[in-house]
């Protein structure tokens, strides 16, 4: 019987360092001057960190250097409306397990327009049994809300023995849609599939077993999910929403 470890199709990530003399500001960041190796160990891994600390990018390499079309999408989506991805997915070497998925897509909310665009044009040019729209829903993603074609995308794309990597999925999601979502990657994560997920969202961060690396000024390290700053803001301002913002508004 194959361990956690060998189930996973990304089991780690390091970056050469000796090879990184592209003028780009994501050597800069600190996260990833100090990265060294992050071993995944969990089939839910969360990156969190403040904005500009570098997780979307680090996300963003992950994907692309596993073949995903930067602005998202399957590995066969080969569109660019806007070609602004970081140079860094070339310096990242991937680890991967000893199993290959069978699915996979990556999904980031900046760019989703893009991607429901591409899953239109890509409707009208194949000519199955089986309308390509029908994986998606059967309904364009562009006829429904941002948070419903989010679930849509989810509910009806993902699949078994996937690797599912999203860059803050919570942005078009209600509180009540993120605890679907939170159902669903559980769902998957049954079906032998692994996720890497950048978010802010303290809901989504509540994964049971999941592993947290907050990226920060300095370097990247684990941390319990009570101790995030997402989950200790949300709690103290939910306990006591006035005097929280007594103290911001100085009153």
């Amino acid at each position: 019987m194959l361990s956690l470890f060998n189930e996973l199709y990304i089991s780690g990530i390091k970056l050469q360092k000796n090879e990184t003399n592209e003028d780009s500001y994501v050597f800069s960041l600190a996260c990833i001057k100090n990265l060294g190796k992050l071993e995944l160990n969990k089939k839910v891994t969360f990156f969190v960190g403040e904005n500009g600390t570098g997780k979307s990018t680090l996300l963003e390499a992950i994907a692309v250097n596993m073949g995903f079309n930067p602005e998202g999408g399957t590995r066969n989506f080969n569109f660019a409306s806007n070609e602004t991805h970081s140079p860094l997915y070339k310096y990242l070497t991937v680890v991967k397990g000893v199993k290959r998925p069978k699915d996979g897509f990556f999904l980031r909310a900046e760019s989703f327009y893009n991607v429901a665009t591409e899953v239109d044009r890509l409707d009208k040019l194949v000519i199955t049994r089986i309308p390509f729209m029908d994986s998606y829903g059967g309904k364009s993603l562009h006829n429904q809300s941002h948070g419903e074609s989010f679930m849509s995308l989810v509910l009806n794309r993902f699949g078994g023995n996937g690797l599912y990597i999203l860059d803050e999925p919570e942005a078009a999601l209600s509180p009540t849609r993120q605890l679907s979502l939170l159902v669903k990657i559980n769902e998957l994560v049954k079906q032998n599939c692994q996720f890497i997920i950048a978010t802010h969202s303290p809901i989504l961060l509540a994964y049971p077993n999941a592993d947290i690396y907050l990226l920060n000024d300095n370097d990247i390290k684990l941390t319990a999910y009570e101790e995030t700053e997402h989950y200790t803001i949300t709690k103290q301002f939910l306990n006591n929403p006035q005097k929280m913002l007594h103290y911001l508004f100085d009153e």
